[in-house]
C-alpha cells in the first residue's frame, strides 16, 4: 500500500525507533531534504544520459549520479539511525573526480551566473539542493542527538562541489563560456 494513516496525525519515525516524532521536527526536515537532491538528481541523470555527457575520457555522469543517489539512501540511512555510513572510500572517490574535472576547465577566479545549457542549468539547481540538504543534516547533528560519521558529513560537503563540477563541465564541453556577474 502507498498509505498506511500512521502520518495523518503529522508524525513519523525513523528506522529503529518507535516512538513517533513530529513530521516538522529537524531530523524530518533533513532526512526530507536528502530524500529531494535524491529525487532531482534523478532528473538530472536523465538529462546526463540523454546528452550522453562524460567526463574525462570515457566516464558516462548517468553512472555517477547513480552511485551519488545509492550512497544518498546510506546517508539517509545513517541520519535515521542504522548502522551505516559513508566511508573514506567513497569521500575519496568524489574527490578524484572534482579534481580531474577541475584539470580541464579554467581556474575559477569569480562567482558564475547559472545557465548556460539545460544539462548544466539542473546542476547548478542540483548543487543548491544539496547545500540545503547539507544546512539541514548540520542542523540536526548540531542539536546532538545524532551523530554522523566525519566521513558522511564530509561527502554532503563535497557533493555540491561535484555537481558544481558538473555544471561546469557541461558548459565548457558545450562551448558556452561562464559569464561573471558585473554588480552594477
Amino acid at each position: 500500500m502507498l498509505y498506511t494513516r500512521k502520518g495523518d496525525n503529522g508524525t513519523t519515525k525513523t528506522f529503529g525507533c518507535d516512538q513517533r516524532i513530529s513530521k516538522s521536527s529537524k531530523i524530518t526536515e533533513a532526512l526530507g531534504a536528502l530524500d529531494e537532491i535524491n529525487s532531482f538528481l534523478g532528473l538530472c541523470k536523465v538529462k546526463a544520459k540523454e546528452k550522453k555527457f562524460f567526463i574525462l575520457k570515457n566516464i558516462y555522469v548517468d553512472e555517477l549520479i547513480h552511485n551519488i543517489q545509492k550512497n544518498l539512501f546510506i546517508v539517509q540511512a545513517e541520519l535515521a539511525g542504522a548502522s551505516m555510513y559513508i566511508d573514506e572510500e567513497k569521500l575519496k572517490e568524489i574527490e578524484i573526480i572534482i579534481d580531474s574535472i577541475e584539470k580541464e576547465l579554467p581556474p575559477i577566479k569569480t562567482f558564475f551566473i547559472s545557465g548556460g545549457t539545460e544539462l548544466a542549468s539542473v546542476l547548478d539547481i542540483a548543487r543548491t539542493i544539496s547545500r540545503r540538504a547539507e544546512r539541514r543534516v548540520v542542523s540536526v547533528v548540531e542539536e546532538e542527538k545524532v551523530s554522523i560519521n566525519k566521513f558522511t558529513l564530509a561527502y554532503l560537503n563535497r557533493l555540491s562541489s561535484l555537481l558544481y563540477a558538473f555544471a561546469r563541465s557541461a558548459n565548457y564541453k558545450s562551448g558556452i563560456a561562464e559569464e561573471s556577474p558585473n554588480y552594477k
